[in-house]
């Protein structure tokens, strides 16, 4: 790391700063001198942004606490370490509070010196490495898109957020449910505080009683200590449970219990814990539909339900996919060290046409394959995988069948192309590696109109 650090050396005296600059140029620190703090502010206003400054504190002119101020004011990002051969504690606290790193005292200790550098420069760098985490996770739950739902959504959270009601999201599978309820969390009074996700979905149905409760020592055979749950961990802030509609009724039970009592209790426990936090749930099915099925507690869904959102899938919502495709390419980017610019028009054209069934994280996912093995500067049409080339995102003109049938046939040609693009456009290689007859693939390839395709896949 030394090798590419810069250091600005401050010093109205000739012999220490070349005492100084011998000694930083032993480990191979670039260094730069001034003799007064007027020259070392005219070289910052010039463009020189060192790593780390090294200024006397007793100068002719403007003095080194007069240059400190000069210099944070300028909101460079160096950091600064104040040396004198006359300190005070007084002046090393005003010091201190103008913003430097640390206070060494001539004549120089050679050890203590480097050391105190080494500090700085390691602060430096973790408070870079915070600085990115920060923007990192504020991009990561950042709401893309300035299409007319997506501006309604934005109306809703600024409505929502800064209640403690309770929230339901609808969307389909990969609109960005946790996202946005991230987003509201962030926006309301109970940000920084515990946020506890749940995918319901994700847990069999023996384990989520567990994980949303908690449990007591010897509850069970293998409750060896006790064990808080996921509704006690969000004391004081939010959980979200995903997919709520997967619980089973028992749960459903208790978790309603739960919401008109505040509180909850460990399994194999008898003394309910108060709790306050904040609950947001999402859902990928109609809780009204579940509800008339008995599938799903009336009373629970009323609780829940206090303020809607429903999310848009990207269907819907296709002029923002240029700008979700920029926000990807960059994050990609910069996580696999490429530099594709963007996606060209006719690509972008596929884009908006295809039906994307696995919404934003679809998307996301197919950047993310792009910039991984792209070596150009944009992605073109022979980028994308083989259905983006024959997706409608609407039928053109009228339906050829029912509703069913486009859906069968769709999902049929999707398939076939997969598996031809797997071939190489070969089709007697497809049929076998489908396990159907020729005459069959054939008769498909017809019917769905992908013999072009073949074709193209073979160079022909």
């Amino acid at each position: 790391m030394a090798d590419a650090v810069n250091i600005l050396l401050v010093d109205d005296e000739p012999g220490m700063l070349r005492y100084i600059r011998t000694l930083l140029e032993v480990d191979d620190y670039k260094v730069e001198t001034a003799s007064t703090g007027e020259e070392a502010l005219q070289r910052v206003e010039k463009g020189l942004r060192p790593d780390l400054v090294l200024l006397d504190l007793l100068m002719p002119g403007i003095d080194g606490l007069q240059t400190l101020e000069s210099i944070k004011r300028m909101k460079i990002d160096s950091v600064v370490v104040m040396i004198s051969g006359h300190g005070t504690i007084e002046t090393a606290v005003k010091a201190t509070r103008l913003g430097a790193f640390d206070f060494v005292e001539k004549p120089l200790s050679i050890g203590k010196t480097v050391l105190v550098i080494k500090n700085a420069l390691e602060n430096k760098h973790l408070q870079e490495e915070n600085r990115i985490l920060k923007s990192e996770l504020g991009a990561r739950y950042r709401i893309v898109g300035n299409s007319v739902p997506m501006k309604a959504l934005r109306q809703q959270l600024a409505i929502a957020a800064p209640t403690n009601g309770r929230v339901l999201i609808y969307g389909e599978s990969g609109t960005g449910k946790e996202l946005v309820a991230r987003a509201i969390v962030s926006q309301g009074p109970r940000r920084g505080k515990p946020f506890i996700s749940i995918n319901c979905a994700a847990l069999p149905e023996n384990l989520i009683e567990t994980e949303l409760f908690g449990h007591e020592k010897g509850a069970f055979t293998d409750a060896r200590t006790a064990r808080p749950g996921h509704i006690e961990l969000a004391h004081t802030g939010t959980l979200f449970l995903d997919e709520i509609a997967t619980l089973g009724l028992a749960l459903q039970s208790k978790l309603l219990r739960v919401l008109e009592d505040r509180a909850a209790t460990r399994i194999g426990g008898n003394i309910p814990k108060k709790i306050d936090y904040r609950l947001i749930t999402a859902t990928n099915e109609e809780l009204e539909d579940l509800v008339r099925a008995g599938r799903f507690r009336e009373d629970l869904y009323y609780r829940i339900n206090v303020i809607p959102i429903k999310l848009p899938p990207l269907r819907e919502r296709t002029e923002d996919i240029p700008q979700l495709a920029d926000f990807f390419l960059r994050r990609y980017n910069t996580r696999f060290r490429k530099r594709v610019q963007g996606v060209t028009d006719s690509t972008m054209t596929l884009l908006k046409k295809y039906w994307w069934p696995g919404n934003i994280r679809e998307l996301e996912n197919l950047i993310e394959r792009l910039v991984a093995v792209s070596d150009k500067e944009y992605i073109s049409e022979e980028d994308l995988p083989l259905e983006f080339h024959f997706a409608q995102l609407e039928p053109q003109g009228e339906r050829s069948g029912s509703l069913f049938e486009d859906a069968t046939n769709t999902f049929e040609r999707n398939f076939i192309l997969r598996a031809l693009e797997k071939c190489g456009g070969n089709v007697t290689g497809t049929a076998e590696y489908l396990g159907i007859p020729l005459s069959t693939l054939k008769y498909k390839m017809d019917k769905l109109d992908v013999r072009q395709l073949a074709k193209r896949l073979r160079g022909a």
